[in-house]
């Protein structure tokens, strides 16, 4: 039986960390067996935000796609490859641009939340007022999934409303011309939601992050740092993980689950303090992490492997790429 599709991406931002791989890689590395996978770095969506230019954005991209081979993905079974690589995506986006209504972009419900939280607008400024690549970025997205006529995407609940407007423009575009894109599902998985080192939200611009590439003295240093609750000053005073939002124990339950349970009714009972619970818990990432770290030394020894895994996911998407266009162009009317 032929397998079905998927896409996914990320964008080169900076180094790939704990909450990327909870978040979406982890997941990745499971459906590859089970998949056609087309794994993308998403350099053109870092610059709907980062217009002005990203430091050093071919070493990050180099970052990313090692990143992706020490979590797992083989390509083998993955065309791992960069955007801006398979020029098809931008011609998908520029024609799908032409027949999706504005008024559809501007009803994403986390485009103003965004822009906002990239100090893109005031808090009362009309969303008019950000660039058409933020606002626009759905459409890019659509075209990213749809020349690869992907069968699903891996995502949490927070990015369905997307795959909802792809699987609208798919729709669009299918009664304007003629079928030729499937409607792709919302794949939807269970994610870990790890908050950051100080409790917030996890962000690499907040430095509150553990990233995979992290060495184990490194890991250990961060954890020491970690917020617990502030009412737990002395290891006799009882805490309270859970009510006060101890970012320890959130990080215990997933990478430490067998003994969590334990850790809490210690915590609780002042058996347990704050410095000999992250002491477990840095031990614990440090021996979740360690078949990564081996991955991804090999990896950095081999040279030019990175170079090659992207040159043939290349050629990979490439081909599926420009096979959809030759149908899209003929459809539209476009051949000559």
């Amino acid at each position: 039986m032929e397998k079905k599709r998927i896409l996914s991406g990320m964008r080169p931002t900076g180094k790939l960390h704990l909450g990327n791989y909870e978040g979406a890689l982890k997941n990745w590395v499971a459906l590859q067996d089970d998949y056609e996978m087309f794994n993308m770095i998403a350099d053109w969506h870092a610059l709907t935000t980062e217009y002005w230019g990203i430091s050093g954005l071919h070493e990050l991209i180099e970052e990313v796609a090692i990143d992706y081979l020490a979590a797992g993905l083989d390509p083998e079974n993955c065309a791992i490859f960069v955007q801006s690589d398979v020029k098809e995506h931008a011609e998908l986006h520029l024609l799908f641009s032409m027949i999706t209504p504005t008024s559809w972009l501007m009803r994403n419900p986390t485009i103003k939340d965004q822009a906002r939280d990239l100090g893109l607008i005031e808090k009362d400024e009309e969303i008019t007022s950000i660039n058409y690549g933020l606002l626009g970025y759905p459409v890019l997205q659509a075209a990213d999934i749809l020349i690869y006529k992907a069968d699903a995407v891996p995502v949490g609940e927070d990015q369905v409303p997307h795959i909802e407007l792809t699987r609208q423009i798919a729709r669009r575009f299918n009664h304007l011309y003629k079928k030729v894109f499937p409607e792709p599902e919302a794949l939807l998985t269970k994610v870990a939601r790890l908050p950051g080192l100080d409790g917030k939200k996890m962000s690499k611009s907040q430095g509150n992050v553990i990233y995979l590439s992290d060495s184990p003295d490194v890991i250990r240093e961060k954890v020491k740092t970690m917020f617990t609750d502030p009412q737990k000053v002395y290891r006799t005073d009882p805490g309270d993980p859970e009510v006060r939002g101890c970012p320890v124990f959130s990080y215990h339950k997933i990478y430490n689950s067998s003994e969590a349970t334990q850790i809490e009714a210690d915590c609780r009972q002042a058996r347990l303090g704050c410095v000999a619970c992250k002491q477990i818990l840095a031990e614990r990432l440090v021996e979740a992490f360690q078949p990564i770290r081996e991955r991804r030394a090999k990896i950095e020894g081999n040279q030019g492997f990175v170079e090659k895994v992207l040159k043939e996911g290349r050629e990979r998407a490439e081909k599926v790429a420009q096979d959809t266009m030759t149908e899209v162009r003929f459809v539209m009317g476009l051949e000559h």
